[in-house]
Parts: structure tokens; C-alpha cells; sequence
């Protein structure tokens, strides 16, 4: 089954429990491979501190507690009952909470929004209504009134992604070295870590260089792989329970807590960044959402990963509390309480199942970099779609072999897991408290419910995770420096970026051209208009950009049709293909000037070439019919009121719809030929079809014929080269953000997806300076 590449188009069944029960199977692979390796790391990271291990047993049963009731209220009834309902039409994860925030209160910061973009399926939640008044519509107008508390939540979100991608270094290093670390039983104690490092250091280069390769080739071993491992820690934790303490069960009290921090005091409040760690990857449940659903994640977690992960702790415990002589901290560890003849093949399923979490974290954070490239907060990447039929499946080469060095570099720098897993805590621990703010948010703006619920559910659970975040952050120099350095790194990068493509769009909308200017060209457009179709990109959604008086000024001659395209993500998961394109027209209709806006959801798949130029000949063609009989008259008030756009569907909507036509007097073929596919069939068909026009519109006619005509004589893309720097007088920050920060990414990120398509003889570039 295809677990990424349903839509909304084509949705899962709620009815079909076979359907809910085989997404939960396959959940277990893609989703809980990151938590269901925690018990590798979590008594051995929390003993790494200053606490003993007595004869009473009150730090292990109190570790027990601890551990219990984090999953309890953080995994389970946080995510699963409360979390997983705030999401983005099906979709999870910092950038969903913050795009669904973004369509209730319009607190985006890139002001090309159109009234358009609110008639979208997706733009808003079904049975979920705007507050007219309460808090929430106040708190909604102070957000919208205030462009620093827009920063702010803009930040916020940033933040919440930065550490997501430090996870994606700091994961793999922590679950493989913690995997491998069943050496230190069969080689001398003096002499395991020089093992364990080039074993983890090999077996991470083998994961990264994998990545290039997709999932879908080895994904269907994922369930299997999670499940045998959840099985074997059930089991032995339900051994070791039987055989060694089958009373550890009374320390899953929450009073064994209170002795623990009582005792142990400020050693024990350190020593919660240890246990922190038990709930690493439950995030994975939200932001993995969208290839799932939300029952079958709930199913999965709440029966097979939740009892089983309580087993293994409690079995870990159990082993612990009859064996009190402890030579060194690392000997905590899990293979120390796995029966010595199976401790080999457990350490090679261990190992397995730490590859499956690594893969699912490190495929999410090329998700997630794509979702923040999309809405205009991370430079532009190459992406690589490593699955013809599952379009959730991408690998980026870039953030690859960064990841893997950055891995390898903590791997090496560290060689232990008491500071890799300080490190990986305070990541975990900052997106989890990022959620909590914006799903306190979401339950005020979104959900419209009282401000009591939402105070409530910030206070309870932003106090637990408060806790394990000051017990992370006091370990700042043992290792949890990491992941603000590195998230600080790329804080920098995506707010550089979005900063200046924010002044960089400012600039186009502040110096359009005037309607009356373009209109005293004439249908001539003052030069020479030659055959073919002209397609000028611009970010622009309304209006005529400066640089198109800068073509006019520099180039000797037009193409008889030009379009105006904008490709523009929109904050919504995926946009309907009925949906796609806004169509309208720019002057008099024998200019023959076009707007084309191409609508995409942030985890939408751009078409490529050949598509594209299908789609964009077909969407203007359906445009031109559905207008045949308006008068020609002068476009002012098309061109500067977006509610004159068009919603075009592509061409594959047309299948059924779309009307064909022919000259029947000359019997000839006056239009281009398009393929259209037919989605609904597991077999791509491909099918010829003509437009069809009515006898009696002439005017229409010609104008079909015009557009067929230049589709056929060719397109060429006119591309503005844009050089921005900051205007004279800017302050010396933003010169260096400007004409440093921003300009050294510009040059070095990718072109956008539809230009790496382009035969570079079609293409015509014109430069031009923005002083910003």
C-alpha cells in the first residue's frame, strides 16, 4: 500500500478498518523506529550522573516512575489525544501548526495572499469557524495589528525547525553508537570504545549514502524490523520481571518520583535529562501524520509501542534491582539485562532497528527543509523524488552529506553517549515545547474553545517540558551546546533568506508599473511582436512588475502572446489539480498578455517540463473560452483586481470535462496536441484531444488559433537575473544581511525546479540591480 501518496483527491476510507489496521502496521516502521529504540540509552544516560545505585532500590524504582509517567503524559495523552488533533488538513509538524495558524489569523509574513487562495478545499479545516468575538478574535486582531509579534511566532517556528533538523544529526549518532555498544560485553572495557566508534562511523556512512537510493526499495522491511524489535524488549521485560522482581511493578507509583527527587535532589533534577530521552521521536507521531492517519497512529502507539516500551523499562528495572554492584555507569545499559545466549542476536536487531529510527528521522528533515523552501524560510535545495508513485519520498543530496559530516563529527567528537545524549534531550525537549506554544494557539484561534483550556494545557504540559528543559540546559558545555550551535547556524541562514526575499518581493510591489503606462504602449507593446509564446517569471500576483519596463527597454522584440507566471505556494498541504492555475488577462484582449499563477501546497510536487508547458497552453485555452463572450475593453480592472482571475484546473481535469474542437471545413488540426492523463487509473493512459469553439464565436476563435500558433512556432522563457543590494543609507546590519548574508546563499542555492527543465536555448536572461 502506498502510505504517502494518497491525497485528498483520493482519501482513505474512515470505514475500512483493514485499511486503519494495515496504516498502523506500516506506522510502526515509519514512525516509531526513533522511540522504539530508546531503552538502548535511557538508564545508561540517566546514571551517567552523580547518583548511586542503592542497596533500597529507590533510584531505580523512582527512575521507573519517572520514566512511566513521561510516556504517559507526553507521548500518550498529549500527542495522541490532543496533538495529533491540531493538524494542517491531515498534515503534522512545526510548519503545519504554523501554516494553520497563518490561514486563522493572516499573520504570514509574505504579503502575496490573495482572497483567491481562501477558496481552496484545504485552506480551511471542515467544521471549524472564524470567533467573532472572545479571545480568540482578539487575540487574532492583536496578531494580525502587530507585525513583531508576527516575528515573534515566525521565529518561533523557525526555532521549533532548527532543532528538528539538529535531530536529524544528533539521532542517528545516539541510536547507532547506543546500538553497537553491545561490543563493550565481549571486548575488554579498556579497549570497546576504539571498536564501537569505527563500527558506528562505518555503519552511518552506509545509512547516508543509502539515502540517494529512496526508501520505497527496503521500506516494505521497516514494520517488520520495528516489530521483531518490540517484540524482543517485550519479551525480555517480561522475562526479567518474572525472574528477577515481579514487585517492580509498584514503583510505576508516582510517589517512588517524589522519594527519588527528595533523595537525590539536585543530582536527580540533572539526571531528568536522561530520562528525557525516553520520549525521543514522539514528535515523529505528529509530523509524520500525513502519510498515515490519525487513528491508525493512535492505534499503533497506544497498543503495540506504548505496553511494549513499559515492559522493557520495567524489565531493565527489575534486572537493575538485583544487582546492585555496579563497576561503571556504562554497565546500566540494556545489554547488560538481555540473557547472555541471545545477547548477539538481539544486538543485531538492535542495530536494524536503530537504522530504521535513523532513516525516518533524516527522511523528515529533508521534508521538513523542503516545506520550509516552499514557504520561502530555507534557500532553494535541489530535490530528487526517489519514488515515481510515492511523492512524500525526496532525498537532497546537499543536506545529506551535511548531515552525515555533522554526524560523523559528533560521533568522533564525543565517542560516548552521556554527552551525544545531552545534546539530543535539549532538541527534543525545544520542539516539543515549540508544539506546545503553537498548539496552545491553535486551540484559541483555530479550535475557538475557551482561554481556560488553552492556559490550562500550555501551563500543565509547558511546566513538565520546562523541567527536562532546564535539566538539558544546565549541561550546556557536557554536550548540549550542540544543538544550539547548530540550530543557530540555520536560524541564521533561513531567517537571512526569508528576510531578504521578503524585501526582495517589497521592492517588485513597490515599483510596479502603472496600468496607464503599459496601456500607452499599444497592442504593439511599443516594439516588435514576433511568433511564439513569451513566458516571463515574476513573484508578483498582481500588477506588472519594474522588470517588465526593463525588458521593454532592453529587448528588440516581444513574442506575439506573453504570459505573466508566478509559481506561489500557498499555506496548505496540497492544492486540488482542479484547482491549480489563476488565469487572467493584462490589457486589451489584442495585447494577448496573460497572468498565470500556478498554486502548490507546501508538500506538493512541482510539475516538470513537459507538464508544465501542457498545462499552462490548456489553462489559458480554457480561460479564453470561458471569456468569449466579454466585451474588449480595456483591462484596468481586470489587472488590478485579482477577483477577475480564473480558477483553471490541469490538464488531467479535463478529462472528462474539457471540450474538443476542429476547423470541420478545412478538416485540419488547429490546435496543439495535448496528452492528458487519467489519474484515476493505476496505469498512466494517454489521450489526443482538441479544444472545441462555437461557430459563432469568431473573436474567440482567433484568439485560440493565435495561441495554438505561437504554442507551435515555440516558448521561450524570459527569465529577470536579479542582483539585490541594499539601497544607500541602510544600516550597517542590514548591508551585511543584504548585500553578504543573502546574496551569498542566492548564488549558491539551486534555481527553481521548473528552470532546471529548461533547455537553456530557450531561455533569455535579462539582469537588473534591486536596491532594497
Amino acid at each position: 500500500m502506498d502510505i504517502e501518496g494518497w491525497s485528498p483527491t483520493n482519501p482513505i476510507k474512515k470505514e475500512s478498518w483493514r485499511t486503519v489496521l494495515t496504516l498502523a502496521y506500516q506506522s510502526l516502521g515509519v514512525v516509531y523506529g526513533d522511540l522504539s529504540t530508546s531503552p538502548l540509552y535511557v538508564y545508561k544516560s540517566t546514571f551517567a550522573e552523580d547518583i548511586q545505585h542503592s542497596k533500597s532500590n529507590e533510584e531505580i524504582y523512582g527512575v521507573l516512575s519517572l520514566v512511566f509517567w513521561t510516556l504517559t503524559l507526553i507521548p500518550l495523552i498529549k500527542y495522541v489525544f490532543i496533538v495529533l488533533r491540531a493538524n494542517d488538513n491531515g498534515e503534522g509538524g512545526t510548519f503545519a501548526l504554523y501554516s494553520l495558524l497563518c490561514r486563522h489569523a493572516r499573520v504570514s509574513t509574505l504579503p502575496n495572499g490573495q482572497l483567491a487562495d481562501e477558496e481552496l478545499y484545504e485552506y480551511r479545516k471542515d467544521g471549524i469557524a472564524q470567533a467573532n468575538k472572545g479571545l480568540g478574535f482578539r487575540l487574532k486582531s492583536t496578531l494580525e495589528k502587530h507585525k513583531l509579534l508576527q516575528k515573534i511566532l515566525l521565529t518561533l517556528a523557525l526555532i521549533g525547525t532548527c532543532m528538528v533538523i539538529g535531530d536529524g544529526v544528533l539521532t542517528p549518532a545516539i541510536s547507532v553508537f547506543s546500538a553497537v555498544s553491545g561490543l563493550e560485553l565481549v571486548v575488554s572495557k579498556h579497549h570497546h570504545q576504539y571498536i564501537e566508534v569505527p563500527v558506528a562511523c562505518t555503519i552511518l556512512v552506509f545509512l547516508f549514502y543509502l539515502q540517494h537510493y529512496g526508501t520505497h526499495r527496503i521500506g516494505f522491511l521497516f514494520a517488520p524490523i520495528v516489530i521483531t524489535w518490540l517484540f524482543c524488549i517485550s519479551a525480555i521485560g517480561l522475562y526479567n520481571i518474572f525472574y528477577w522482581n515481579p514487585h517492580v511493578y509498584k514503583a510505576l507509583s508516582p510517589y517512588y518520583m517524589y522519594k527519588f527527587l527528595k533523595k537525590t535532589q539536585t543530582a536527580g533534577w540533572m539526571s531528568l535529562g536522561g530520562i528525557l530521552l525516553c520520549i525521543t521521536g514522539s514528535e515523529a507521531m505528529f509530523a509524520d501524520l500525513g502519510h498515515f492517519s490519525q487513528l491508525s497512529v493512535k492505534i499503533a502507539f497506544s497498543f503495540i509501542v506504548y505496553p511494549s516500551l513499559t515492559l522493557a523499562y520495567m524489565g531493565q528495572a527489575a534486572y537493575l534491582s538485583k544487582h546492585h554492584v555496579i563497576e561503571s555507569y556504562y554497565r546500566i545499559g540494556f545489554y547488560e539485562s538481555v540473557p547472555a545466549n541471545i545477547r548477539w542476536p538481539v544486538l543485531g536487531i538492535a542495530i536494524l532497528a536503530a537504522i530504521v529510527g535513523s532513516q525516518a528521522v533524516i527522511t523528515g528533515t529533508f521534508s521538513i527543509i523542503k516545506q520550509c523552501s516552499a514557504l520561502g524560510c530555507f534557500p532553494r535545495v535541489k530535490i530528487i523524488h526517489t519514488s515515481s508513485k510515492v511523492c512524500g519520498q525526496i532525498y537532497i543530496p546537499e543536506i545529506n552529506w551535511i548531515l552525515m559530516l555533522l554526524c560523523l563529527a559528533v560521533t568522533i567528537g564525543f565517542r560516548d553517549t552521556k554527552h551525544i545524549s545531552n545534546a539530543s534531550g535539549l532538541a527534543v525537549i525545544t520542539v516539543m515545547l515549540v508544539t506546545t506554544c503553537l498548539t496552545s494557539l491553535v486551540i484559541i484561534l483555530c479550535w475557538n474553545r475557551s482561554a481556560i483550556l488553552a492556559i490550562f494545557f500550555i501551563f500543565f504540559f509547558g511546566f513538565i517540558e520546562a523541567l527536562y528543559f532546564s535539566a538539558s540546559l544546565i549541561k550546556f558545555f557536557e554536550g548540549a551546546w550542540v544543538p544550539v550551535a547548530l540550530s543557530s547556524i540555520f536560524l541564521i541562514i533561513m531567517y537571512t533568506w526569508h528576510y531578504g526575499t521578503l524585501k526582495k518581493y517589497e521592492f517588485d510591489l513597490h515599483n510596479k508599473v502603472s496600468i496607464n503606462w503599459f496601456l500607452s504602449l499599444g497592442s504593439k507593446l511599443g516594439i516588435v511582436r514576433v511568433r511564439g509564446i513569451g513566458l516571463i517569471h515574476t513573484e508578483l500576483v498582481s500588477g506588472i512588475p519594474a522588470i517588465f519596463s526593463h525588458f521593454v527597454t532592453n529587448l528588440p522584440a516581444f513574442h506575439e502572446v506573453l504570459v505573466l507566471f508566478c509559481i506561489k505556494y500557498v499555506p496548505v498541504p496540497h492544492v486540488r489539480p482542479e484547482e491549480r492555475y489563476l488565469v487572467g488577462r493584462i490589457g486589451p484582449k489584442e495585447y494577448r498578455v496573460y497572468r498565470c499563477i500556478a498554486r502548490y501546497g507546501y508538500r506538493d510536487v512541482l510539475m516538470d517540463n513537459v507538464d508544465f508547458e501542457k498545462d499552462l497552453v490548456c489553462s489559458i485555452a480554457k480561460f479564453i473560452q470561458s471569456h468569449y463572450g466579454d466585451c474588449n475593453n480595456s483591462s484596468d480592472e481586470n489587472l488590478e483586481n485579482e477577483e477577475q482571475m480564473d480558477v483553471i484546473g490541469t490538464t488531467s481535469t479535463h478529462a472528462k470535462g474539457i471540450e474538443i474542437w476542429q476547423d470541420d471545413k478545412e478538416s485540419s488540426e488547429v490546435s496543439s496536441i495535448t496528452e492528458l492523463r487519467d489519474m484515476r487509473s493505476p496505469e498512466v493512459s494517454m489521450k489526443r484531444v482538441r479544444y472545441l469553439v462555437p461557430e459563432s464565436d469568431t473573436n474567440s476563435r482567433i484568439e485560440l488559433e493565435e495561441l495554438v500558433e505561437a504554442r507551435e512556432a515555440g516558448m521561450t522563457f524570459i527569465l529577470g537575473h536579479c542582483y539585490v543590494k541594499a539601497k544607500s543609507g541602510s544600516s550597517l546590519i542590514k548591508r551585511m544581511v543584504i548585500n553578504m548574508g543573502y546574496d551569498f546563499l542566492r548564488r549558491n542555492s539551486t534555481s527553481a525546479t521548473y528552470e532546471l527543465n529548461i533547455p537553456r536555448a530557450s531561455t533569455l536572461e535579462v539582469g537588473m540591480i534591486y536596491h532594497v
